[in-house]
């Protein structure tokens, strides 16, 4: 089944074209990397199907329902804020630079979400909590605040929190890019385990090794287009667009 449908979309950021008819579907389970240069559109797209930006038409589904649709002009047309907040359930996002609450130690910041939003029982959303600050390798700072934290184990965290929401699948936009190359080891083990153990993530990545190894398929973007979709060994290893070889040889891969 398809967690995520996205279809036809298009955004522009006032005169430029950053989103040009994209089409991308991850099924559960699934593992999508997504590749590409700068400005290829590659953020915008993971902020469209969080709803952090609104496309400008196109449509958009979770689980098969029908989130965002286009109105009889061709823009597309987004729901009460009800509905919004019931399909933003469904995904965790993880961010580049981390954005945890400062003034929340690493357990608040965990269990803030569950407990306020989700209204889930404080003894439950705890105890999980351990858990996952446990598959995380960091058991040992729930009382420590981000600023006692360093960039790896604050990424370690965040991953953590967008767990600890349940989503159905998670988000990750560049997630070490922030860091130094020893510390992007750590990142990519946590990111291994949940591929292994079968979480849907869909992860913009310039990581191009690990995406080999982890994906089930991957999606390269030039200049707001899907320009190849497809399995790791095919798009990586023998592309056929002019523009994946380019990139590709630019990166020595």
């Amino acid at each position: 089944m398809n967690i995520l449908e996205m279809k036809h979309i298009k955004k522009s950021f006032s005169d430029k074209a950053v989103l040009q008819d994209i089409d991308l579907c991850v099924s559960t389970g699934e593992v999508v990397s997504i590749l590409g240069p700068s400005g290829s559109g590659k953020s915008t797209l993971l902020r469209c199907a969080t709803f952090l930006e609104r496309a400008d038409s196109g449509e958009i589904s979770y689980l098969g329902e029908n989130v965002v649709r286009n109105d009889s002009s061709g823009n597309a047309l987004y729901p009460k804020r009800k509905d919004l907040q019931k399909a933003q359930s469904n995904f965790g996002l993880v961010f580049q630079d981390f954005n945890l609450f400062p003034h929340y130690t690493v357990m608040k910041n965990i269990t803030h979400a569950p407990i306020a939003i989700q209204k889930r029982a404080k003894e439950e959303v705890f105890q999980e909590a351990r858990q996952l600050l446990a598959k995380v390798g960091l058991t040992d700072k729930e009382d420590a605040y981000p600023c006692e934290l360093s960039g790896g184990q604050q990424q370690r965290v965040a991953i953590a929190r967008a767990l600890a929401l349940q989503p159905k699948i998670l988000y990750f936009d560049e997630p070490t890019s922030a860091l130094d190359p020893e510390i992007t080891a750590e990142i990519l083990r946590v990111l291994k385990q949940l591929a292994a153990e079968k979480m849907t993530m869909v992860i913009v990545t310039h990581e191009i090794d690990f995406a080999r190894m982890v994906s089930d398929r991957v999606v390269f973007m030039d200049n707001g287009y899907v320009v190849e979709d497809g399995e790791p060994e095919d798009v990586i290893d023998n592309p056929k667009n002019e523009r994946t070889k380019a990139f590709l040889k630019k990166l020595h891969v």
